[in-house]
């Protein structure tokens, strides 16, 4: 009876706007609307009949609705009932999101077809350089299925207007043209292809834009090379030596960046940051830079004007380094990155880029809720750049300097519970960890130990190294620990029990961060599913079901509601983590 109701009054909204009639199943989660209001659009949110009936209208009258982007996803609809013969529509469609554009791109959501792969190139020229950088992953992936060209060429025709897009296409490309860490074994789809496009790439730099990237690439050679080098040397003073005399070496000349962060160029390196990581196989080593933050585009420019004079002569006034390093003001700082050679980075760039896109849902919707989505690149196979977290330590540190626990160390840092100083620091720990909850969740990120766990000085926890995530974790893929970790001492923190106060606003902000996302659940699924060739580990057949089933879209949101509860309260003071802590304190002795 109610779903009659409601396809009868989507036809009369239909009648009075299109535009009003497309949105209801489209809007986003609203946050203050009254509950008349609210459990309206809940009804007309999770009726398939209205959807059904939208869609028929759509694909009747595509040109009454095609100036709104969100109605492209009805018009294409159940591709089992689509007829191409109507497709011609979507080339004079408005531009869509890119992550719609993408889907386009490949089988996996929407047949591919020649008008719709036409129209996503077009949509994706469209943007700015700055807005595509956050999906090369995907967007290098969609070139397996390019059998007509149009991806190709659309790659060489981006990388021909942004050369900072050139890079990080260039360094992703050639990371996804081998399948193993040792660039030994050729990606059957992708080997040839990829290597023809950065041909093309490359071949069409002419002038200070072939020196720029000859001078970039020159540079972190110089830096990845630095691990080959100490390689061989023993764990301890030696390998520190050995990679301090081997950075010493490296020498900025002329405006550069780290690949990890295309918004800021480098003005020096701190010689003595030289650090050799843990690993005793693989030597990663840790260095910090001394870097001006100016965006994409302006980087881009000073970086082709310090390039632009001809060989032996001065670079012009702007593009001189040794007069920017004379400069002194707010956007200058320290930012230290670890180079990695031996491991792939790339699913730490997967969840990374999801963990951005969860913070910018949020922060569009004004959520106190907080993540830090830190920067990896990828730029060869089993090679990366990683930005390290600033003015933070992992929860394994702590333990080893202080000997107590998180809320002691809370309370020694900050002061007394009832202090300003302590109140503050617990509120950012709350708006800290209802983010990485939800996101641990919806991720299933694993290997939770306090070694991957960091707290910063203002109080917030960050998660860092995500190697094991949806269908992956460790011991053999088990799944031992919860959904996400809530501890004892976390809990503490938070007033040592479900009923105190902070705990109760860390359940409402992690149920409003879990309501926010959930109706973007179809750009995280495309995000995911266009990486799924890769044959990343967290992929093991079933990761894309699942996602979606911890989206629950088939819901309403007081259902939503309810099972995040469920999760929360199921993860509260959960044995398996307890008993993972102990696993990795016996193992690799960390504390907790």
């Amino acid at each position: 009876m109610e779903a009659r109701v409601l396809k009868e009054n989507s036809k009369l909204a239909w009648e009075i706007s299109p535009e009003l009639a497309v949105h209801f199943p489209t809007s986003k989660f609203p946050l203050f609307w009254d509950d008349s209001s609210l459990n309206l659009w809940l009804r007309f949110r999770t009726c398939p009949a209205l959807r059904d009936t939208l869609q028929e209208m759509v694909r009747c009258q595509p040109e009454s609705v095609s100036h709104i982007p969100e109605a492209l996803s009805l018009f294409l609809g159940d591709p089992s009932t689509f007829e191409h013969s109507d497709i011609a529509h979507v080339l004079t469609w408005a531009t869509c999101s890119p992550v719609m554009a993408l889907s386009l791109l490949t089988p996996r959501q929407y047949p591919l077809h020649p008008v719709t792969v036409q129209y996503a190139v077009r949509v994706l020229r469209s943007y700015p350089a700055d807005a595509l950088l956050i999906y090369i992953p995907q967007l290098v992936q969609a070139v397996r299925h390019d059998n007509i060209g149009y991806v190709a060429e659309l790659i060489v025709w981006l990388a021909g207007h942004s050369q900072l897009l050139a890079h990080q296409l260039i360094w992703n490309m050639e990371t996804n043209m081998y399948t193993d860490e040792d660039s030994k074994n050729k990606d059957p789809v992708l080997y040839e292809a990829l290597n023809e496009i950065i041909k093309k790439t490359i071949s069409q730099l002419e002038g200070a834009a072939r020196r720029f990237h000859e001078a970039e690439f020159s540079l972190f050679h110089q830096l990845t090379a630095i691990s080959g080098t100490i390689k061989p040397y023993p764990k301890g003073d030696a390998r520190k030596k050995a990679c301090l005399k081997a950075l010493a070496e490296v020498k900025l000349e002329t405006i550069t960046y780290l690949p990890s962060n295309p918004e800021a160029y480098l003005l020096d390196i701190d010689y003595s940051s030289g650090t050799p990581m843990q690993s005793a196989a693989k030597a990663p080593f840790l260095a910090r830079f001394k870097v001006r933050r100016c965006g994409v585009q302006e980087l881009e420019r000073i970086g082709l004007l310090a390039q632009s004079h001809e060989k032996g002569k001065p670079p012009p006034p702007g593009g001189d380094l040794n007069e920017l390093r004379k400069v002194t003001d707010s956007n200058t700082c320290w930012q230290a990155a670890i180079f990695k050679v031996g491991d792939d980075v790339r699913q730490d760039m997967l969840a990374l880029q999801l963990m951005q896109l969860m913070k910018n849902v949020w922060a569009g919707l004004g959520l106190p809720v907080c993540v830090f989505p830190y920067r990896v690149v990828a730029t060869s196979p089993g090679c990366g750049v990683i930005e390290c977290v600033p003015n933070s330590k992992s929860r394994d540190q702590l333990g080893r300097q202080t000997d107590f626990g998180l809320y002691e160390y809370f309370k020694t840092t900050y002061g007394d519970e009832s202090s300003e100083s302590f109140q503050e620091a617990r509120r950012n720990f709350v708006r800290s960890m209802a983010g990485y909850s939800v996101f641990s969740f919806l991720l299933q990120i694993k290997d939770r130990h306090n070694g991957n766990i960091m707290i910063d000085l203002d109080g917030n926890i960050i998660h860092i190294d995500f190697g094991f995530m949806f269908e992956s974790s460790p011991g053999g893929n088990l799944g031992f620990e919860p959904d996400f970790k809530l501890s004892e001492e976390m809990v503490a923190i938070m007033g040592g029990k479900m009923e105190a106060a902070p705990f109760r606003q860390f359940a409402t902000l992690c149920v409003q961060a879990y309501l926010a996302v959930r109706p973007y659940h179809k750009a995280f699924v495309s995000l995911v599913s266009l990486m799924l060739d890769t044959g990343l580990p967290c992929f093991r057949g079933k990761t894309i079901q699942q996602l979606r089933a911890r989206f629950a879209p088939e819901m309403n949101e007081k259902d939503a509601a309810r099972y995040m509860h469920s999760v929360i309260t199921n993860c509260f003071l959960n044995i398996r983590s307890k008993m993972y802590d102990q696993l990795q304190y016996l193992q690799n002795e960390i504390p907790y």
